[in-house]
């Protein structure tokens, strides 16, 4: 592999200031982490049923803030500071992967969760497996630091650069063919069969039938999140690929790409809660959304009426 294509690629932009990483890492940061604050404090005092898919929801939500807590130390280096501790760029580094990870299993475990609650409602088998969110939650961040801590630990190169480092371990052909089926590849058929099943199962309802519920509405939800889902993790998974398939030949352009896709998958960070909202307002009736609105004073005599207004009448 061509190690020295970081190292020349690096001399070329040595002290000067990515105006474009550092804007774009400052939008994640400071939106990402109001966001998923405001997804947690939502999740933990304004929501009255503590189900499963909530579970995952809340995991997802902490994994995206410790995600967006590496961050500062990325526009730091982009501002032109180098010079960082290699184990501190080696430890930022598994944060990141391990939660961008983390963050692909949990929304397939929403995503496999919602299908399974709506396909097999009166299931007890079912509603028994769903009641093990907590454990599987605690099964993915076991296996994704897991999987990700013994890279970090055997690395006998020296960080050099930092975050402009190419990837070795991660494009050796039987972590690339493991990333790309275990962390992407089976979560994506995963949620590609059950957003086909949640579908299906709309369509048949008896509630979608009498127009109670917005079948198109729920379709093009579905279909929203796993397009987010795609625009946030193919590319870098993509740029994998590109990076093993021209190992030997790696120029700049393709460790630009690289950085990039990262940053595209950061900002999944920011998505994630637009996906809250959207998953909880389609099939979660009972949310209190009025609680939310109170936390704008200003807002407080227009959410009374809205809320008045959307009391259904009784027939």
């Amino acid at each position: 592999m061509s190690i020295n294509a970081s190292s020349a690629c690096h001399n070329d932009s040595t002290g000067h200031i990515n105006i474009f990483s550092v804007c774009m890492y400052s939008l994640i940061s400071i939106v990402g982490l109001i966001f998923n604050l405001i997804a947690l404090v939502f999740f933990f005092c304004h929501t009255k049923s503590r189900s499963q898919t909530i579970v995952y929801m809340t995991n997802l939500a902490i994994a995206d803030v410790l995600l967006i807590l590496t961050l500062p130390m990325r526009i730091y280096y982009h501002l032109g500071f180098d010079g960082l501790p290699p184990r501190l760029c080696d430890g930022l580094g598994l944060i990141l992967k391990a939660n961008m990870y983390g963050s692909i299993f949990l929304l397939t475990c929403i995503c496999f969760d919602r299908c399974m609650a709506v396909t097999f409602p009166m299931s007890t088998v079912v509603q028994e497996w769903r009641k093990k969110a907590p454990l599987i939650c605690i099964g993915i961040w076991m296996f994704t630091f897991g999987a990700s801590l013994p890279i970090y630990l055997s690395r006998k190169d020296s960080n050099k650069h930092c975050f402009d480092n190419l990837p070795v371990y991660a494009t050796q052909p039987g972590v690339v063919i493991t990333t790309l089926f275990v962390g992407f590849g089976i979560p994506l058929v995963i949620m590609l069969i059950c957003s086909w099943g949640l579908v299906h199962a709309v369509r048949q309802s008896t509630v979608a039938k009498i127009n109670l519920v917005d079948s198109r509405k729920i379709q093009r939800m579905i279909a929203t999140s796993l397009l987010v889902f795609l625009l946030s993790f193919l590319p870098y998974h993509a740029t994998l690929v590109l990076l093993y398939v021209y190992r030997e030949n790696i120029t700049c352009l393709m460790l630009a790409a690289y950085r990039y896709s990262l940053m595209v998958a950061c900002f999944n960070t920011v998505l994630d809660p637009v996906a809250y909202y959207f998953t909880t307002d389609t099939f979660r009736r009972n949310v209190d959304v009025s609680a939310v609105r109170r936390m704008f004073p200003l807002n407080s005599h227009s959410s009374e009426v809205n809320g008045r207004s959307r009391v259904p009448n009784n027939s």
